[in-house]
């Protein structure tokens, strides 16, 4: 079954929003793993609220593009996500897929694996937490090495909401509330 990585973001309401994407998506597509989630600074805009940044392994017989349409901005349109030409604006979810098996691809809708991993913390850490041995498709390029060449950038570790992340896709969790779940730590 094809593996890809799915990036989660947001900077209104964080917590929640992460937390029932990642409810949502477990839906739709096997997850198989969580990475820690980081605290981040917005990019370009330092007066808006951090940004809540992981990244997801799923397993899927989806095809990118239908991955993307059909599950991904299905559910950030459930989640009150809007769209504008601001690439910087608040948003209550951002999911992105960010590397599809060995696809490599650009169109105009989608980019494999995405070129943001080599500029972004918040996405090559994570993935290498999650494939340490991945070589991005099409560049031959480690992603131990982006990583690495990354790592002075601030980004703080979610530990304590990372094990209620993992929890509740180890057990299901499905839509109930569970105690503690503002917790972010």
């Amino acid at each position: 079954m094809p593996r890809a990585f799915i990036a989660i973001g947001s900077n209104i309401e964080p917590e929640q929003k992460v937390r029932r994407a990642l409810r949502l998506l477990a839906r739709q597509v096997r997850v198989t793993a969580v990475s820690t989630v980081y605290r981040t600074a917005a990019l370009g805009r330092p007066e808006q609220p951090a940004f809540f940044n992981c990244v997801v392994a799923v397993e899927t017989e989806r095809p990118p593009h239908e991955l993307k349409r059909a599950v991904l901005r299905e559910i950030e349109r459930q989640l009150g996500r809007i769209r504008s030409d601001d690439k910087y604006a608040p948003r209550t979810i951002d999911l992105d897929l960010i590397v599809y098996d060995d696809v490599v691809q650009t169109d105009d809708d989608l980019a494999l694996p995405d070129p943001e991993i080599e500029r972004r913390p918040f996405l090559a850490i994570p993935l290498r937490e999650l494939a340490p041995d991945l070589t991005l498709p099409g560049s031959g390029r480690r992603i131990g090495d982006i990583a690495a060449a990354l790592v002075d950038q601030p980004m703080e570790r979610l530990n304590e909401y990372t094990e209620l992340l993992r929890r509740e896709i180890a057990y299901g969790s499905g839509e109930s509330e569970e105690p503690g779940a503002g917790a972010a730590g």
